[in-house]
């Protein structure tokens, strides 16, 4: 098996694999399609990094459409900055559109991730639970890379609040990083939604004051839901990394930048005013 659920999970969490009954692993396995989605890795094999990604978009049957030009200035580092709506199938269509348009990247992305050897030659891996030197180290030889990097400020997929999907708080470090680095920004909107039943989990979650984030088990779920979806990209024009002065902190200015986000399937040409 390319994807062994057991394996993942004693690696990660030895006491919580000890703890947990068989039935239970058996489930995870089946809302994560382990099956089928080891079927895939198989027949793909000889792929990797993007071939890989185009030869899963192919499977999943998703349309890819795009508004706005992904303007790349030259001689600029970019850094493109995006709300995550999908938990999965938007970044697999984010690197397609990058790529496309001839940009080298690489991609931030929950180190969990990098049990699919395919694309682990697209990521940088991020442990959300705790600080290891050398990850933060490999994140910091990604922004200093000549590579165009992909981010999700959020980590977390969207979540339904007040009646609409959008990302939770856009994290700091992509403007910090933006200016260690003088990378440039382009903002990206990404439209799309999971089902009611992930984001009623979610709401259900909170109500009972459950930490866990028990409905990420279900983003495979969600992905294999995707199947012939469209899924929509806004680009917006650039915005020059000493945009991000000391007027504001940097928690305002990634705040404000998620906001601008959602205005530009609207008018993908306005400009970034703070």
């Amino acid at each position: 098996n390319f994807i062994d659920l057991d394996k993942v999970i004693k690696e990660k969490n030895p006491r919580l694999y000890r703890r947990l009954p068989r039935f239970v692993i058996s489930y995870l396995k089946k809302i994560a399609h382990q099956e089928a989605i080891n079927q895939f890795l198989y027949k793909h094999r000889d792929k990797q990094g993007v071939a890989f990604v185009e030869a899963m978009l192919n499977e999943f049957g998703v349309i890819v459409e795009t508004t706005g030009s992904l303007l790349i200035p030259d001689d600029r580092q970019l850094i493109l900055v995006a709300n995550h709506p999908l938990g999965g199938i938007d970044g697999l269509a984010l690197i397609s559109v990058a790529a496309k348009a001839g940009l080298d990247i690489v991609f931030p992305v929950n180190d969990l991730l990098m049990n699919v050897p395919n694309v682990r030659s697209l990521f940088i891996p991020v442990n959300k639970h705790g600080r290891n030197a050398r990850l933060v180290r490999e994140l910091d030889d990604g922004f200093s890379s000549s590579k165009t990097i992909l981010y999700f400020p959020a980590g977390l997929c969207s979540r339904k609040i007040d009646g609409r999907i959008v990302d939770l708080e856009w994290k700091k470090t992509f403007v910090v990083k933006a200016r260690t680095f003088k990378r440039d920004i382009i903002p990206v909107h990404i439209e799309g939604r999971n089902s009611s039943f992930f984001y009623n989990l979610a709401r259900i979650r909170k109500i009972f004051s459950i930490r866990t984030n028990i409905e990420m088990m279900f983003l495979v779920d969600e992905m294999m839901k995707q199947k012939n979806k469209t899924i929509r990209f806004t680009f917006g024009k650039p915005i020059p990394w000493n945009v991000f002065d000391s007027r504001y902190t940097d928690r305002q200015w990634a705040s404000s930048l998620r906001d601008f986000v959602y205005t530009l399937p609207k008018n993908p040409n306005q400009t970034f005013n703070v």
